[in-house]
């Protein structure tokens, strides 16, 4: 993995999202993946609250960041790694069959 671009726990929410849409945008054979992924880490129940948006819960997310990059969870995954680990869910579900 290459690293995590330092920044506030909900501030990076942007970030991160950003960081996702430009490293698939030109990628279309990892744009399902991407939505599934993004959904498979939303919150549960994400569309009853404010913002109306497939975000983790913050715990969650500095969770995933402490156990990929180590450190203190805060920041932003890069664009490397993102499209790295897409390309893995992929590879898993042709595992799966």
């Amino acid at each position: 993995m290459s690293g995590v671009t330092p920044g506030g726990p909900l501030s990076g929410w942007g970030r991160a999202a950003a960081s996702v849409v430009l490293a698939v945008l030109g990628r279309p054979r990892l744009w399902s993946l991407a939505l599934f992924a993004v959904l498979r880490l939303a919150r549960p129940g994400w569309w009853r609250r404010w913002p109306l948006l497939p975000l983790p819960a913050p715990e969650y997310w500095r969770f995933r960041l402490i156990t990929a990059y180590g450190g203190d969870g805060v920041g932003t995954p890069s664009a490397q790694d993102t499209v790295a680990f897409l390309r893995w869910c992929r590879r898993m579900r042709a595992l799966r069959g």
